[in-house]
């Protein structure tokens, strides 16, 4: 399918280099990497793969940026931050269907991804002019305590596919905020929203060399060398725990300050007692946003037995309406998943959930044609044994799981090595309070289905990850704290 005027126009205004130290240059190697449209499998542009060299130049430009850029005023960084929130809000609609082409999302959703990645250049635009410190007397009345914060330098960022903007948002804005510099590769298979930022960010004022755009189809090599590098200082990772376990082993001979947001297998939990109209758009805003390929999926949906059937009723309905179609088309549920891979991971998962005893309530297939699209399905009657109770399914699958005490939620819910964010649904306040202490989440929706926010803590516990992004916190992840003693007299 040709892709239409402005569609091809907005491409043209991607740029196909590497952002290093201020200027959009070809690969060392002149090698390049294909970007496709998941909806149609047609390239849709090509851009410069980077070296390993390549990558160490940007880091080069990082750190010739970095002592300028933590001298600059934080008022200064604040205003760029603010300047880039307001060209991002002005260029929502480019955006949004950057996204739709390269990750396959629906366009709607990409507007709503635009808005919540737009937040955080906000919000840490406030935050870089209160980064606090502390001024006291020790308490042998000695001397002056002083503490006072330090940007922690350089920091690699590694991003995911699934969210190409607000994950750059999320990791760049609290780096600039404190006075840290970035080197940063985005996905392979999503690099051109990241460029199109790097570019927006030029434009806001954003000085060369503090934001260096680094897109390769080698990513463990070009980790490798930067990761063994004594002038980078932090490591932030979004993506799976093995692969999230493995960075954070390289991260260790230098000792680097690291924040990882990994894996996730979220409990979506409806009691007997809950509001079933709200479980019911709650769990297909939980499961089915991004096409079901989010960390914070609603993975395992665990409901009680005396209104499972109703549930599995509700949602098999609201999701054999979903239209399915090409993202960057108006009017689409379900686009396409980002690689023929995940297609057929989902129907593997599937197919198992069916052979250790559940039964399809709607949905189950891949759909024919172009592109790499699944229906969206509800299964009913999971198994414990069933591969989707420990895997994530990164797909348009709602599997359901019965459950009859609230000590067999909790457990059904823990049993997992992860722990990002779990969702609850129940209208009795005592209930809802005694999961938010049994649950084993860094996060929890009490009620809803959407709990990322810009304002508040993103993060799990267990192997789904260390640090938290966003928030009051969010920045302190790029600062290290420094103690001045000064005597008294």
């Amino acid at each position: 399918m040709a892709l239409k005027p402005n569609e091809q126009d907005l491409l043209d205004r991607v740029a196909s280099g590497l952002g290093i130290g201020g200027t959009w240059e070809p690969s060392t190697s002149g090698a390049t990497l294909d970007v496709h449209d998941p909806a149609t499998g047609a390239v849709i542009k090509s851009i410069a793969d980077a070296t390993v060299e390549d990558a160490v130049r940007a880091l080069d430009a990082a750190v010739d940026a970095q002592a300028e850029w933590a001298a600059t005023s934080s008022r200064e960084r604040s205003n760029i931050l603010r300047r880039a929130f307001d060209l991002l809000m002005e260029r929502k609609e480019e955006f949004a269907l950057l996204m739709s082409m390269e990750m396959g999302k629906p366009i709607a959703e990409a507007r709503g991804e635009v808005v919540y990645g737009g937040e955080f250049l906000r919000w840490f635009s406030e935050e870089a002019v209160r980064v606090p410190g502390d001024y006291r007397q020790n308490p042998e009345g000695t001397g002056t305590m002083i503490v006072s914060q330090m940007p922690v330098g350089p920091c690699y960022f590694i991003t995911p596919w699934n969210f190409p903007l607000a994950m750059a948002t999320r990791k760049i804005a609290p780096a600039l905020a404190a006075g840290c510099t970035v080197v940063i590769k985005p996905a392979a298979l999503t690099p051109l929203t990241t460029i199109f930022f790097a570019q927006l960010l030029e434009e806001a004022g954003l000085p060369a060399g503090v934001v260096n755009v680094v897109a390769t189809s080698k990513s463990s090599a070009q980790s490798s060398a930067l990761l063994s590098d004594p002038r980078l200082r932090k490591l932030s990772f979004t993506g799976s725990t093995p692969v999230g376990v493995k960075l954070l082993q390289a991260a260790a001979q230098n000792v680097l300050r690291t924040s990882m947001e990994l894996g996730g297998n979220a409990p979506f939990v409806v009691f007997e007692d809950a509001d079933l109209d709200k479980a019911v758009e709650g769990a297909m805003l939980a499961k089915f946003r991004n096409i079901g390929q989010a960390c914070t999926a609603a993975n395992r949906i665990i409901v009680h037995e005396s209104v499972a059937d109703e549930f599995a009723r509700r949602v098999g309905e609201k999701v054999a309406a979903m239209t399915i179609g090409r993202g960057a088309d108006e009017g689409n549920d379900i686009g396409a998943l980002v690689e023929e891979k995940a297609v057929t991971n989902t129907a593997r998962l599937v197919a198992d959930a069916v052979e250790t005893g559940a039964t399809i309530v709607t949905g189950g297939e891949v759909v024919d044609g172009p592109g790499h699209f699944f229906q969206p399905t509800v299964i009913d009657h999971i198994s414990p044994q069933a591969a989707i109770m420990r895997e994530e399914i990164f797909g348009p699958v709602l599997g359901i799981i019965r459950f009859s005490t609230e000590e067999e939620a909790v457990e059904i819910a823990n049993n997992t090595e992860y722990g990002l964010v779990s969702y609850v649904f129940t209208e009795n306040i005592g209930r809802g309070h005694r999961m938010i202490e049994k649950l084993e989440t860094g996060m929890m929706g009490l009620n809803t289905g959407l709990v990322s926010n810009a304002a508040a803590p993103f993060g799990g516990v267990k192997q789904s990850g260390i640090g938290r992004e966003g928030g009051f916190e969010g920045i302190h992840e790029f600062l290290s704290s420094k103690y001045t003693l000064l005597p008294r007299s």
